[in-house]
């Protein structure tokens, strides 16, 4: 293209009526390079936060696999990526100035010649998003890990992970998954992330309840050495520690290391081991037997239950069922059509630990109950029932 001249410009101005006083003297005169092509580049809108971790050198990543709508990651987050169109035309111009920048240049009055590098009529805008997660599970429940001495364990045909494999097939931050190994309780074993099979998970634990029941140690203080020297010849030692790990709080004192039992989350256990066989349970009968299996100084409540189990309080006599909440959809939609499906009608109380993990930042059960669920009185109770009709 060829160069404009100042006279140039100013006959342009004058036909276009426009008054140079009230421009900046700069002019940038734009021209095609040889390689502006459109669909090359792809344009990112990001909010500061995430500009600043970019500057910082970090990286942000595209996770998903052919089948899966793309989602962005940063180190601790996990972004819904869409596609936004414009009306105007977005041009690539490498070195550009912006009218800020070139107030403060007294030195550009002149003509500025810039190439075009590329353009755009659309955007990829990020909108936070609940990480993906239940694909964890399902990965790892493909082989959970039995014990060492297992003939399937040495000639497993299905795939082991890595925390790398693991980073390349769930659409989630590094720390969301790491977070989330922890809380299904998962353990590295040779260098691969294992899920214990229950009924192993269950035997390591009895192994040691009735340790401490026999030891007379208080809840609040089993000793570390003394659980692996007493029941190392009957598990692996890191698989002792692991249950500690998973079913108690570990703390140091006076130099040695000792682990706070959670009540809760063993007397939850062991309701699971009781529901897991039967399909419905008479909920006294189970109370009682619960109360008895539990180890002593133990108490049971039903409020431990939280996502695990549901009573049936309409049928004679009162039942209790399991019902898990990993076991459900991970998308709104299909979660509550698969709750409607198990009961027409439900209270808040009830359905609020079956939808709780579903909240986005700074959501409310309440405002999801709102969108996805209609509102009734029941011998005056408020319940929730479906908005639409399930088949």
């Amino acid at each position: 293209a060829a160069m404009r001249s100042r006279a140039e410009v100013d006959a342009t101005l004058q036909t276009a009526k426009l008054n140079p006083a009230e421009l900046l003297p700069a002019v940038h005169c734009l021209s095609f390079g040889p390689q502006a092509g459109g669909g090359e580049c792809c344009l990112l809108q990001l909010e500061p936060a995430l500009c600043a971790e970019l500057e910082a050198g970090h990286s942000l990543v595209i996770r998903g696999e052919k089948d899966e709508h793309a989602v962005l990651c940063s180190k601790d987050k996990t972004y819904d990526m869409k596609i936004a169109d414009t009306s105007n035309m977005l041009l690539f111009v490498p070195g550009c100035k912006t009218p800020e920048e070139l107030n403060a240049d007294p030195a550009s009055c002149n003509i500025i010649h810039s190439q075009i590098a590329g353009f755009s009529n659309n955007y990829w805008e990020l909108r936070r998003c609940r990480p993906k997660l239940k694909k964890l599970r399902k990965l790892l429940m493909e082989d959970p890990y039995d014990g060492p001495d297992t003939q399937k364990d040495q000639t497993a045909t299905f795939s082991k992970y890595t925390t790398e494999d693991l980073l390349s097939l769930i659409q989630a931050s590094e720390e969301e998954i790491l977070h989330q190994l922890q809380v299904i309780d998962a353990c590295k074993i040779e260098g691969y992330w294992r899920i214990l099979d229950f009924d192993y998970e269950m035997k390591l634990l009895n192994h040691v309840t009735q340790l401490i029941d026999s030891e007379s140690w208080p809840l609040n203080k089993v000793p570390l050495c003394a659980c692996l020297e007493e029941l190392g010849s009957l598990e692996p030692r890191e698989m002792i520690e692991h249950i500690l790990v998973s079913y108690g709080r570990k703390y140091v004192d006076a130099g040695e290391v000792f682990f706070e039992m959670h009540e809760d989350k063993i007397c939850r256990a062991i309701a699971q081991m009781l529901l897991q066989n039967a399909v419905k349970f008479n909920l006294s009968e189970f109370e009682e037997v619960w109360q008895q299996s539990v180890p002593e100084g133990m108490t049971t409540r039903l409020d431990q239950l939280q996502g695990l189990a549901l009573v049936d309080k309409s049928s004679r006599p009162e039942t209790i069922f399991l019902l898990k909440v990993e076991d459900l959809p991970e998308d709104n939609q299909e979660r509550f059509n698969s709750l409607f499906g198990i009961r027409e009608k439900w209270t808040e109380v009830d359905i609020t630990p079956y939808i709780q993990d579903l909240c986005a930042e700074k959501q409310t059960v309440g405002a999801l109950l709102t969108k996805y669920a209609r509102c009734s009185m029941l011998n005056g109770v408020k319940v929730y029932n479906s908005r639409r009709s399930i088949s």
